[in-house]
C-alpha cells in the first residue's frame, strides 16, 4: 500500500471511530481530549468488543479513580455498624509475590463488599509509628515483662557477628564467610510471653471461627499446668549476683523441694556466669552431680542444692526444674541416691482429698486452692508464678541488625538498665554510611549515638545497640490502624474499642503460630493496661492457601531455571546433561526459580483478570498451582467478555428509538422475566451467604457466571421491556464489582447513561462501588419455603421432590421424606440402602443401594 493510500485508510478509520460504526455505539457525547481512546467513559462512545486494548484502556482510566475513591478518609460514624477486615502486611525485605497479591485481593474484595452493605470503613496507617513500639516496650519493661538474660545465638567466628537461623546453611556454615557456625551465649532482650500463656490458652475457647488454627495455637502454647519460680544462688553462704528460674508442674508442693536440677547445657555452665567455674568443676559427664551451689527460693526462702543432671534433654524446652519428691517418683529416687533431705507435703484425707502439710500458710488447703494461692503470691512478689507449660519459651527479640526498631534502653554503670523517658521517644536510628557485616551490631559503631547520659543519674552511659525483632512491630499494628494520626498515644482507647476486634484477619497459614501468638500477647497486655476492652484481637481468621509454582530439580537437589529445562520430550530433562528432573509444585521462591513477578502478570492479563483468577481458581484456604493454562484463567477471561456483551446488548436495545414498555410483554415473556427475577434473588441470597459465612469466593464467581449465562439467554423483547432483566443485570454488576472493580466501573458508567431506565432504586449518579449491596426482594422471601431436592440413586439423577426449607439440611428428615414420596416408593421400596449422602448447598441427596 502506498503512503498516500495508508494515510487515506487511517483517515477513514479515524472518521469511522469518531462517527461510530459497526463496533461503536455513539451516544452523542463529544470526545474528551487527551483521554484513553477506546472506552465510553473517555470518549462517549461504547465499544462493542472487550478486546485486549479495551481492557488496558478501562484499567488505565479507572485505576487511579478507584484509588482516589478508596483513599478518602472520613471520621468514624459510630451510628453505623463497623467491619474491620485486615490483611497481614508483608515482611519488609524482599519483593512482593503472587501470594501477597492473593491475600490483598481477598481482603480488598471482602472490604468492598462490606462497605457496599453499609459498613463503616477503616483507614490505613502511616509508616512512622515505631515510636509507639518503643513506648509499648517500656510499658512491658515497667510491668516486669521485658528483661535481659544470656541466650544461645548462632555466632560467625570469622565475621564476628550473630546470624539468623536462615543465614546458616544445611552444613552448619555461615552464608557469608563459610565458617562453621558456633553456638555462643550473648546477653539478649526477652519479652515474657509465658506470663500470658494460661490466659491465651483459655481464651481460645472464645474464638469459634479460628478454623484449623486454634489447634495450632494450643499446641504451640502447650499444657499450662505449672510455673517457673525464681531462685537466688549462694556459694559458701554468700549470695551471688546470679539468679536461676526453674519450672515445676506442682508448685503447690514447693515446700517439699529437695533440689533444683539443671541440664549440662545450661547457661550457668557455658555462658558468662560468675559461677561458671564452680559448676564446671562439679560436673562429671554422665553422672548426676551435686554442686556446692545452693538455690534460695525467693518465695519461701528455702535453701536446696543445685544438681547437674546426667541427661541433657529435659521435658519440653526446659533446662532447669524443681525437684519435689512428694509429687515425683523420679525426684524421690534422685534425692535418696544423693542423700538429700526433704519434707513430705501431701496428705490424703479419708475421703480421698489431697491436702497440703508442712507448707506454712498453705497447710490444710486442697491442692487446687493451694496451687492458685501460691502462684498468685509468687506473681505478686514478682518471683515467678505465671502459669505456663514446660515447652513454651519467652520471646527473644534482640537482633544485631541496623534495620529494626531501636530498643529504648540505656545502660548505666551505676543504675543498670534504664528506660528512655517517654517524652524522648522515638529513639531513631543513627546514620551509618557503610556496613561491613562484621563485629556484632552495626549500631555499636555509631559512637556519637551510642554514648549518652543516664536519664536517671545523668552520668555517662551507653545506648542499647540491639534492635527489635520486626515481629514486635507487626504484633500491634492492628491497633494503630484504628487511630493512625494520633501523636499523643499509640491509639485512642475509644477508637480501639469501637473498631476492635478485627472482624476478619487474612493471611498465610505459615503465620498461624508465631505471629498470631505474639499479636494475641500484645492484645492481652494492652487489655491489662486498660488501653483496650477486648482481650482477643481477631474475631475470625482466614488462613489462605499458598500459590505454588512448578519446580524442576536435579537428583543432586539443585533447582533449575526454566531455560535450563527441556520440556519437549515425555519427561523434563536438563538441557545440557539430559538428566531426568524431579518436577514438583512448591511455594514460590527466588531460590527455587519458580516465582512469578506480579507486574509481569498484570501487564499480560490485566488487574481484574488476575483478581478473578486468584479468587476463582480455588477456595481461599486451598493452595493454587500457578498454571495459566488451566480452565480457571480462560474461564474468567470469557466471563468478562460475557459481561461486556450483556451490557452492550442492553445498551443497544435501550438507545434505539423504541421506548421500554413492560405492559407489551406476552404472558410467556412475563414468565421468562419472572424466572430471571427468581434466579437473581436466589443468586443474591447465595452470594451474600458466601461473603458473610464461608468466604467461598470461588463459589461467588460461579453463581455470578450462572446468572450472566441466564441473562445471555433472555429474548430480545425481555431485554428491552423487562424491569426484571434490567434489575438482574444491574445486580450482577454490583455483585461483581468487589472482585473486578475496573471493568464493572466502566460497565456501570455505560448502563447509567442509558435513557428511560425501569429501576429507580439504584443510585445512577454514583459509581458502581458506591452502590448499596443488592437485597433479596421481600416478595421472594414470602414465597413458599420449599426446596426442590434432587434425588440420586448410585450417583444417577432420578428426579426431584419438594422439601420444606426448614428441614432441607437435616439428612434424617430428608431421607424419610424421600422414602415416603411417590418417587421414593417407586424406586427405593424393597431395595437395600447402604448409605445416603445429603448435600444441603446443592439440594441433593444421593442413595447408595445394593444392585
Amino acid at each position: 500500500m502506498a503512503p498516500w493510500q495508508r494515510l487515506r485508510f487511517y483517515a477513514f478509520l479515524l472518521q469511522r471511530q469518531l462517527n461510530g460504526g459497526p463496533d461503536v455505539i455513539n451516544w452523542g457525547r463529544g470526545v474528551i481530549p487527551g483521554c484513553s481512546r477506546g472506552i465510553y467513559s473517555a470518549t462517549g462512545k461504547w465499544t462493542k468488543e472487550y478486546t485486549l486494548q479495551t481492557r488496558k484502556d478501562v484499567e488505565k482510566w479507572w485505576h487511579q479513580r478507584i484509588k482516589e475513591q478508596a483513599s478518602k478518609i472520613s471520621e468514624a460514624d459510630k451510628s453505623k455498624p463497623k467491619f474491620y477486615v485486615l490483611s497481614m502486611f508483608p515482611y519488609p525485605s524482599g519483593k512482593l509475590h503472587m501470594g501477597h497479591v492473593r491475600v490483598y485481593t481477598i481482603s480488598d474484595t471482602i472490604a468492598r463488599f462490606q462497605k457496599m452493605r453499609g459498613m463503616q470503613e477503616i483507614t490505613t496507617c502511616l509508616p512512622d509509628y515505631y515510636r509507639w513500639t518503643q513506648y509499648l516496650f517500656i510499658k512491658l519493661y515497667e510491668a516486669g515483662l521485658a528483661y535481659q538474660k544470656e541466650a544461645l545465638v548462632n555466632w560467625d567466628p570469622v565475621d564476628q557477628t550473630v546470624l539468623a537461623n536462615e543465614q546458616v546453611d544445611e552444613h552448619g556454615c555461615s552464608w557469608r564467610s563459610g565458617a562453621k557456625v558456633e553456638q555462643k551465649y550473648l546477653r539478649q532482650w526477652f519479652i515474657k510471653t509465658t506470663a500470658y500463656a494460661k490466659a491465651m490458652q483459655d481464651t481460645l475457647a472464645d474464638l469459634p471461627e479460628w478454623y484449623g488454627i486454634k489447634g495450632m495455637q494450643a499446641h504451640w502454647i502447650g499444657d499450662c499446668v505449672g510455673c517457673h519460680l525464681d531462685f537466688a544462688l549462694k556459694v559458701d553462704g554468700q549470695v551471688t549476683e546470679e539468679e536461676l528460674s526453674a519450672y515445676t508442674a506442682t508448685p503447690e508442693a514447693i515446700y517439699g523441694t529437695s533440689h533444683v536440677a539443671i541440664s549440662p547445657s545450661h547457661r550457668l555452665l557455658h555462658g558468662c556466669s560468675s559461677l561458671k567455674e564452680v559448676f564446671q568443676k562439679a560436673l562429671v559427664p554422665g553422672r548426676d552431680c551435686l554442686t556446692p551451689v545452693m538455690a534460695v527460693n525467693m518465695l519461701t526462702q528455702q535453701e536446696v542444692p543445685v544438681i547437674i543432671l546426667a541427661k541433657a534433654d529435659f521435658e519440653g524446652s526446659l533446662d532447669a526444674k524443681i525437684g519435689i519428691p512428694s509429687t515425683s517418683s523420679e525426684d524421690t529416687v534422685l534425692a535418696q541416691s544423693l542423700g538429700l533431705s526433704y519434707s513430705e507435703v501431701i496428705e490424703t484425707s479419708p475421703d480421698g482429698t489431697e491436702r497440703l502439710s508442712n507448707s506454712a500458710e498453705f497447710t490444710g488447703m486442697n491442692r487446687l486452692d493451694a496451687f492458685l494461692a501460691l502462684t498468685q503470691k509468687a506473681r505478686r512478689k514478682r518471683v515467678g508464678g505465671d502459669v505456663t507449660s514446660d515447652k513454651l519459651k519467652d520471646w527473644l527479640i534482640s537482633r544485631q541488625r541496623y534495620w529494626g526498631t531501636p530498643i529504648p534502653m540505656v545502660h548505666c554503670p551505676a543504675c543498670g538498665p534504664v528506660p528512655v523517658p517517654l517524652d524522648d521517644l522515638p529513639v531513631t536510628l543513627p546514620s551509618i554510611t557503610s556496613f561491613t557485616g562484621k563485629g556484632g551490631s552495626p549500631l555499636a559503631s555509631a559512637s556519637e549515638w551510642v554514648n549518652c547520659s543516664c536519664p536517671r543519674c545523668k552520668g555517662a552511659a551507653t545506648r542499647e545497640t540491639d534492635t527489635m525483632d520486626t515481629f514486635v512491630d507487626s504484633a500491634w499494628y492492628y491497633f494503630r490502624y484504628t487511630d493512625p494520626q494520633n501523636t499523643q498515644s499509640p491509639f485512642s482507647t475509644a477508637l480501639a474499642d469501637y473498631w476492635m476486634p478485627v472482624d476478619l484477619y487474612i493471611g498465610g497459614k505459615e503465620h498461624a503460630v508465631m505471629h498470631l501468638f505474639y499479636a494475641r500477647f500484645f492484645s492481652h497486655f494492652c487489655h491489662d493496661q486498660k488501653m483496650v476492652k477486648h482481650r482477643e484481637p481477631f474475631h475470625k481468621l482466614l488462613a489462605q492457601g499458598l500459590i505454588k509454582g512448578q519446580t524442576f530439580r536435579l537428583p543432586s537437589g539443585q533447582y533449575l531455571q526454566r531455560e535450563e529445562v527441556d520440556l519437549t520430550g515425555s519427561v523434563p530433562v536438563h538441557v545440557t546433561t539430559r538428566e531426568k528432573l524431579e518436577v514438583t509444585w512448591e511455594k514460590m521462591s527466588k531460590s527455587k526459580h519458580n516465582g512469578v513477578d506480579p507486574e509481569d502478570v498484570v501487564e499480560q492479563y490485566g488487574i481484574d483478570t488476575i483478581r478473578l483468577y486468584l479468587l476463582f481458581a480455588a477456595p481461599p484456604e486451598k493452595d493454587i498451582l500457578w498454571d495459566v493454562k488451566t480452565d480457571a484463567l480462560p474461564g474468567v477471561l470469557r466471563w468478562q467478555q460475557r459481561l461486556w456483551a450483556l451490557a452492550t446488548r442492553f445498551i443497544e436495545a435501550r438507545i434505539s428509538e423504541k421506548v421500554p414498555r413492560p405492559q407489551l410483554l406476552s404472558n410467556k415473556e412475563k414468565a421468562e422475566a419472572k424466572k430471571l427475577w427468581e434466579y437473581k434473588n436466589s443468586v443474591i441470597s447465595q452470594v451474600t451467604a458466601h461473603f458473610t459465612e464461608d468466604l467461598s469466593l470461588n463459589s461467588v464467581i460461579s453463581h455470578l457466571m450462572g446468572l450472566s449465562s441466564a441473562l445471555s439467554q433472555a429474548s430480545q423483547r425481555v431485554v428491552l421491556h423487562s424491569p426484571e432483566f434490567e434489575d438482574a443485570l444491574c445486580a450482577l454488576m454490583v455483585m461483581a464489582a468487589p472482585m473486578a472493580p475496573h471493568i464493572t466501573s466502566e460497565l456501570w458508567a455505560g448502563l447509567a447513561l442509558v435513557p428511560r431506565k425501569l429501576c429507580p432504586h439504584y443510585a445512577w449518579d454514583a459509581d458502581v462501588l458506591l452502590q448499596a449491596w443488592p437485597a433479596v426482594d421481600p416478595q421472594f422471601l414470602q414465597q413458599p419455603d420449599v426446596v426442590q431436592m434432587a434425588v440420586l440413586i448410585n450417583n444417577k439423577t432420578c428426579g426431584k421432590i419438594p422439601v420444606p426449607q426448614q428441614v432441607a439440611q437435616d439428612q434424617d428428615k430428608v431421607y424419610e421424606l424421600v422414602l415416603q414420596s411417590e418417587l421414593g416408593i417407586k424406586l427405593l421400596q424393597g431395595r437395600s440402602i447402604k448409605k445416603a449422602f445429603l448435600s444441603p448447598r446443592t439440594a441433593l441427596i444421593n442413595f447408595l443401594v445394593q444392585e
